[in-house]
């Protein structure tokens, strides 16, 4: 009984430690992930074990199922590296390969393949994601009133628009519940750059003022209010103007009229004038 109890410990063992070996062929490497911006640069580093001999990294790109070599090093010989040459630069050092200049054609999963001199190749993969900034929306707004003024609510035509941004992005209306079945959404993919214009047209229905903003890729635009209390309108504020004038164009006459009359007059029978002069207020004789 005893002896089945110690082999029964001695397989349990075995198998605890069969289980927790390096050299399982079932574990598979971890996907590594980095972030690049449009335009910038990004050092893609390959995990390896430096305490042994290494004479040789590819880094490659996985487009379908082709792999294209990017770029990497082999002690033993230099490397034809075409498409990649002026923007990868390596470190043998850290086993990494920086490449500048990023493009939306940059994005994608990478395969990184180390050589040992003592150990068995390793193929770890790199999955890169690229992503551009969208300039800040430009927010409009357009609104009308629903049944005439006297009832207070108002349709409002709100215009959200982007540019240069990547990837597609949503739409954004923080605090608002627009019409859905009045949105209208256009975008457009630059063909060289890979970037997209985005432009949101929706409907929102409001009877106060309600502030309004939109974002678009996590960049959010200014803020504008809506429904607020209309003022007079334009030609209202044109004819108030013209009246105002007019008054007081009239009453700066009347004024140099009157200052006119009060001017001190020379003496009417005075015989150096020869004709007696008429005063302002009096009345023509009748013949």
């Amino acid at each position: 009984m005893k002896g089945s109890v110690c082999s029964l410990l001695v397989l349990v063992i075995t198998s605890v430690l069969l289980t927790a070996s390096p050299g399982d062929s079932s574990t598979e490497a971890p996907v590594r992930n980095f972030n690049a911006v449009l335009g910038q640069s990004v050092t893609l580093r390959c995990p390896g074990n430096l305490s042994v001999h290494i004479f040789r990294l590819y880094l490659q790109m996985q487009r379908g199922q082709t792999d294209y070599f990017i770029n990497g090093f082999d002690t033993a010989r230099s490397l034809p590296v075409t498409e990649y040459m002026n923007r990868t630069e390596v470190n043998q050092t850290d086993l990494s390969v920086t490449m500048s200049n990023i493009t939306v054609s940059d994005e994608g999963q990478y395969k990184c393949i180390v050589f040992y001199t003592e150990m068995p190749n390793e193929e770890h993969v790199i999955n890169l994601k690229v992503t551009a900034m969208y300039s800040v929306p430009t927010l409009m707004a357009e609104c009308i009133h629903v049944n005439g003024p006297a009832t207070g609510g108002k349709s409002c035509q709100l215009s959200c628009s982007s540019t240069g941004g990547y990837p597609w992005s949503e739409v954004e209306w923080p605090g608002l519940h627009p019409s859905e079945s009045d949105n209208e959404t256009e975008s457009f993919q630059d063909p060289h750059s890979k970037t997209w214009t985005i432009n949101q047209t929706v409907t929102y229905y409001c009877d106060h003022p309600t502030n309004v903003s939109c974002s678009i890729g996590r960049t959010v635009s200014h803020t504008i209010t809506i429904c607020e209390a209309d003022s007079f309108p334009l030609r209202v504020n044109i004819a108030i103007a013209f009246v105002v004038t007019f008054v007081l164009f009239l009453v700066l006459v009347l004024v140099l009229m009157k200052c006119h009359c009060r001017r001190p007059r020379p003496n009417p029978e005075d015989p150096a004038l020869g004709v007696p002069l008429a005063d302002c207020h009096s009345q023509p004789q009748k013949s």
